[in-house]
C-alpha cells in the first residue's frame, strides 16, 4: 500500500511535493475550520485551491482544475458572507436549504457537467471513462461550494458523497497524497453533518 502510494512520486520534482504537501495540509485545516465554523475555513482553502490549480494544470485533468478554480472564486465569496455579519461568532446561521435552493443545486450540478464536458471538447482532450467520474465529482463539489457559503448542513451531504467518488479516482490516478487527503475530508465531513446537525436541533428546541 504503501509502495503503491510512493510510486508515483518516485520522479516528481522535490518542490512540486511540497506544494502537493501544502495542499494537504491547508485543505484538511479548512475542513476543520468548517466544521467548527471558523472563517479561517476561507483563507486556508483559499490556499489549497489556489495551488491545486497549477498543480492540476501541470497534470492535465481540466476537470479538477476547473473545480479547484471555482472553490477559489468561491472561498472569496464565502468569506464575505461570512464576515459581513460581524464576528466569527455571530455571522451567518447554519440552516437548511429551502425548495429554491435545492432547485439551484441542481442547476449547478448539470451545469458543471455540461461546462466540464464542454471545455475538455474545446481543448480536444482525450476524455476517458475517469474523466466522466470526474464532471460529475465536480458537479457535486459545485453545488455543495455554493451550500457551504450560504451555511446549509446539505453542503456536508454533498462534501462526502463528493469525497468518497474521487479517493478512489485520485488512488487510480497516481494522486496518493490527494487519494489520502479526500479520504480524511470524508470522515471530517461526516464528524461536520453531525456536529451542525446537533447545532439545528439544539435551536429548534430553543426557538
Amino acid at each position: 500500500m504503501i509502495d503503491f502510494f510512493l510510486e508515483s512520486y518516485k520522479n516528481a520534482p522535490l518542490w512540486h511535493i511540497a506544494l502537493e504537501f501544502l495542499v494537504f495540509v491547508c485543505g484538511i485545516l479548512s475542513v476543520w475550520f468548517a466544521k467548527k465554523e471558523n472563517i479561517w475555513v476561507y483563507p486556508t482553502g483559499l490556499i489549497a485551491t489556489v495551488i491545486s490549480v497549477y498543480l492540476l494544470y501541470i497534470a492535465g485533468y481540466i476537470g479538477d482544475m476547473i473545480i479547484n478554480g471555482y472553490f477559489s472564486i468561491m472561498s472569496i465569496y464565502g468569506w464575505y458572507v461570512w464576515a459581513k455579519g460581524g464576528t466569527v461568532e455571530d455571522n451567518l446561521p447554519i440552516t437548511r436549504t429551502n425548495v429554491n435552493e435545492k432547485i439551484i443545486g441542481v442547476i449547478l450540478f448539470f451545469v458543471t457537467v455540461f461546462v466540464v464536458f464542454g471545455i475538455y471538447k474545446y481543448f480536444d482532450y482525450e476524455i476517458h471513462n475517469d474523466n466522466y467520474v470526474d464532471m460529475i465529482s465536480s458537479g457535486i463539489f459545485f453545488a455543495g461550494m455554493w451550500y457551504m457559503a450560504r451555511k446549509k448542513i446539505e453542503n456536508w451531504t454533498l462534501w462526502i458523497i463528493g469525497d468518497i467518488i474521487v479517493v478512489p479516482l485520485y488512488a487510480y490516478r497516481g494522486l496518493g497524497m490527494l487519494s489520502l487527503q479526500y479520504l480524511i475530508f470524508t470522515i471530517l465531513a461526516i464528524s461536520a453533518y453531525l456536529e451542525w446537525r446537533k447545532i439545528l436541533d439544539s435551536k429548534k428546541q430553543l426557538s
